[in-house]
């Protein structure tokens, strides 16, 4: 196989560690990607704790981490990554959204930062990197010809970026976070996503819920499902769970997405997905 992902959080604006989301998982968003030979880490979230922890005990040496955008959601389990400060290992930071807002490096530097955090960024001895680009270029990051990573600009608060990996004849595509325009496809995403083997797509309401929202940056899976149609997309994760929606709830969503489009399911925390 040559994509493997790894649910470390799939949970949406804070993490839940209640009893009544633990099917789902309380984790707010964090994967791991194994494009061939090289590991890629999609947004910190609280999820990358448990992902921190499970690297130590690997023998891996350099990761890319790829921020979708900077929202808490999905930076604040960085300060607690602990390969982060481990000398051994490095990290290349990627984010597509903060060329004109003083750029990633200095994102991370002040969520750590008195009197928000107590341990600096500076206190991580892992060889950092900080790189920005703008949502919708190529990134030149592939250790081999096999692995390419491309991205658009989403429709986000503050801006975001949707990633694609290609490896070996093999597409992922994470689209989170963004709102879609009701009656138009995005054609950003519709692009991007085109042909890919798993789209995981924000997902964080219903089209019911969708009316009441809007404005506040998210989709619903029934425009996931329209949108991986559209690209003829093989599979679609339902993605970046609202606090509000519970395991009851999101059984009840797999039970409607999966009758609309069997290509569809649930993406639940410690899920293992291989392309």
């Amino acid at each position: 196989m040559s994509i493997r992902v790894k649910i470390w959080g799939c949970r949406g604006s804070i993490a839940c560690p209640a009893p009544t989301h633990l099917k789902y998982g309380g984790n707010t968003t964090c994967l791991e990607v194994d494009a061939g030979n090289q590991k890629f880490i999609l947004d910190c979230g609280t999820g990358i704790r448990n992902l921190g922890q499970h690297l130590t005990t690997t023998d891996f040496e350099h990761c890319d981490i790829l921020l979708t955008h900077t929202h808490w959601d999905h930076i604040n389990g960085f300060p607690f990554f602990a390969p982060a400060f481990n000398p051994a290992y490095q990290f290349d930071v990627y984010a597509g959204h903060l060329m004109d807002k003083g750029g990633v490096q200095n994102v991370m530097e002040s969520q750590m930062d008195n009197p928000m955090f107590p341990v600096p960024l500076d206190a991580m001895k892992a060889r950092l990197s900080f790189n920005d680009f703008s949502a919708g270029d190529v990134l030149d990051i592939g250790k081999t010809a096999k692995v390419r990573v491309l991205t658009a600009p989403l429709n986000h608060p503050n801006g975001a970026t949707g990633y694609r990996i290609e490896c070996e004849g093999k597409a992922f595509c994470l689209i989170t976070d963004t709102e879609h325009t009701p009656g138009s496809l995005d054609r950003n995403i519709l692009s991007l996503i085109e042909g890919a083997d798993l789209v995981i797509y924000d997902s964080t309401y219903t089209d019911d819920e969708f009316s009441s929202k809007i404005g506040w940056g998210h989709s619903t899976w029934q425009e996931g499902i329209r949108l991986c149609k559209a690209s003829e997309v093989k599979r679609l994760g339902i993605f970046h769970h609202d606090p509000e929606h519970d395991d009851d709830f999101m059984d009840n969503v797999a039970l409607q997405a999966a009758a609309v489009w069997d290509k569809s399911f649930v993406i639940q925390e410690n899920m293992d997905l291989l392309l």
